[in-house]
């Protein structure tokens, strides 16, 4: 089964989303920089157990619209109001991976009476300090005509990615830089300008926090969960931040019986 595909107008022009499945909705948001491609692997997984899944493309990535200035956390989280509306939904589910769970936990914040559960896949709750530390990493990488910034580009991600398992993946990440282009940074500047611990403390609706052992960010889950253990909490063995596609069955079981329970 292959995912649907549409479009949807919203604050920042118009929003790309697949979806695939009837049932309980189910609404991701994928980490920067990537794509709604980055569920690839789960879509039809999730749509045999009862999931409509449906990915939404964060404006400047996949194939929604650039945005004609560059956006905030809060201005990401807007995308998701004209894909409820699309649906039909008074009330959906989300998941949002990295970058996604801030915007997830934004739109919780702010439409509480809208989420039915939030499950935050590895949420980047850094401190302000972590936060400075990363705001300003480098942006574009310039064009040269020998194409060795695509090496290079390969190379950032391999680093970004220590014990990776799936070459497949790799591509597929350095594939979505690529076609994100010149604001590719755009999603990981709006990220750590985000000082998400207020945000997530004082989320109120049922949240699963979920991570894997081997993800850049699983120590940081950890501590949300310390700060919020009335949360109910899920962690993975080993795989990287593209869990998705190293375990996609683990993967799919979580979040499927979190949405069921």
């Amino acid at each position: 089964m292959m995912p649907r595909k549409g479009y949807v107008t919203g604050p920042t022009g118009q929003i790309h989303y697949r979806t695939l499945g009837n049932g309980i909705p189910l609404i991701l948001s994928h980490q920067s920089p990537s794509s709604s491609n980055m569920f690839q692997g789960v879509y039809s997984l999730l749509a045999e157990a009862g999931i409509m899944a449906i990915g939404v493309d964060t404006p400047g990535f996949g194939m929604s619209d650039v945005p004609n200035r560059r956006p905030s956390v809060a201005d990401y989280a807007t995308m998701f109001i004209p894909i409820m509306e699309k649906f039909g939904l008074d009330k959906a589910n989300f998941l949002g991976h990295h970058t996604g769970a801030c915007n997830v936990c934004e739109f919780s914040v702010q439409y509480p009476q809208r989420v039915a559960k939030l499950i935050l896949n590895g949420p980047p709750l850094f401190s302000s300090e972590e936060r400075a530390q990363r705001i300003d990493k480098p942006r574009a990488l310039p064009i040269e005509s020998d194409g060795s910034h695509l090496k290079t580009l390969w190379d950032r991600r391999c680093a970004a990615t220590p014990g990776y398992s799936d070459l497949d993946a790799m591509q597929k990440g350095v594939m979505q830089t690529l076609w994100a282009g010149e604001t590719a940074w755009y999603g990981h500047k709006a990220a750590y300008e985000y000082d998400m611990i207020p945000s997530f403390q004082s989320i109120v609706v049922p949240t699963l926090i979920l991570t894997n052992t081997g993800d850049d960010l699983y120590d940081i889950s950890r501590q949300a969960h310390a700060i919020r253990p009335d949360m109910d909490y899920t962690e993975l063995d080993d795989g990287t931040h593209d869990i998705i596609d190293e375990q996609p069955e683990d993967w799919t079981d979580v979040v499927v019986a979190y949405l069921k329970h």
